[in-house]
């Protein structure tokens, strides 16, 4: 008769062959999961590489009929102009870009901390079930839908009564407020996130020793998660840099960008903007406007990397580990 008693702790018999089978089977599919997560990754890197590949294929080939000094430096965006009066000095849209995103991030950062400070430590359960769903929604919207908006009711019914009838149909002002109602809801949610995951203990602490729910909110919950807030608002910069549907409509396009950045009513395009509004087909495949798409997207990467690099940075600066 076969035994089923253990030795030492250790099943024998068919019990044992049971939990060998089950091991077995377990370490398969955990091995299978480990490839298909390898796999992803891979895949993700190789994207990226493939486009930087891409990126610096034409970008070298553009630098090559335009000095880099000229392209950096230059103070005059013109490249839609034929012979010597075409202009690469890429300062300007660039400029241009950091202003519209200035004013989406006065807009949001504000906005998006209040909102998640509320939701974290002011809400009851039952509206925070209901108005961060809301808020997320808010960020799935057409970002189209933003740029008609902006058309046919922030500048002719709001910018227009405030600032009068100069005010451009495409101004950079509509582009700056609009983006910022756009990157708002990312800021908000991962704010609240880092917000939340704050342990109640360090609450706790605080209200122990008198401190008001805002003292506490502000002096004790919002420095835990600073790590977290820091990614929120680079997160945040790094989408308003690169939006494109909403600055195009309701800014403009980077054909429209003066020598330099003027009014804040006044039509200007972002980095972005300018890649969609030429990348239309009409470019011949190797000519100056074609390559010049490629520059102005490294460009506009670099930045994006840059901002990244320097939020990793502070994300490990200011991290906070709790057990």
């Amino acid at each position: 008769m076969a035994s089923s008693s253990t030795s030492g702790g250790t099943p024998t018999g068919g019990s044992g062959a049971d939990l060998l089978r089950v091991r077995s089977t377990r370490s398969v599919s955990e091995g299978a999961i480990r490839v298909a997560l390898m796999v992803a990754a891979g895949i993700s890197v190789l994207t990226t590489i493939l486009i930087v590949l891409s990126l610096a294929k034409e970008t070298i080939s553009f630098f090559s009929d335009v000095s880099i000094f000229d392209y950096l430096f230059g103070g005059k965006w013109t490249p839609q102009l034929a012979g010597d009066q075409a202009s690469f000095g890429v300062v300007p849209l660039v400029t241009a870009t950091l202003y519209i995103t200035g004013i989406a991030m006065l807009v949001a950062v504000p906005l998006g901390l209040l909102a998640a400070i509320y939701l974290a430590e002011y809400a009851p359960t039952r509206v925070r079930k209901v108005v961060k769903p809301i808020l997320e929604v808010l960020a799935g919207v057409p970002t189209i839908v933003f740029g008609f908006f902006a058309l046919t009711f922030l500048t002719p019914e709001v910018l227009r009564p405030l600032f009068g009838t100069d005010v451009s149909q495409s101004n950079q002002l509509a582009g700056g407020l609009l983006v910022g109602l756009l990157v708002l809801p990312t800021i908000a949610s991962i704010a609240e996130d880092a917000l939340t995951s704050v342990p109640a203990s360090l609450r706790e602490g605080s209200f122990g020793l008198g401190a008001s729910r805002l003292t506490t909110s502000l002096r004790v919950v919002l420095p835990a998660a600073l790590s977290g807030v820091i990614a929120a608002l680079v997160l945040g910069a790094s989408r308003a840099i690169g939006e494109t549907l909403v600055i195009l409509l309701a800014a403009g396009s980077g054909q429209l960008l003066p020598g330099t950045v003027g009014s804040p009513t006044e039509p200007s395009g972002s980095m972005a903007a300018f890649i969609a509004s030429t990348a239309t087909g009409d470019a011949a495949t190797g000519s100056i406007a074609y390559e010049t798409i490629f520059a102005v997207g490294t460009t506009l990467f670099v930045i994006c990397l840059t901002l990244n690099l320097i939020s990793i940075s502070l994300v490990n600066k200011y991290r906070q580990v709790y057990e």
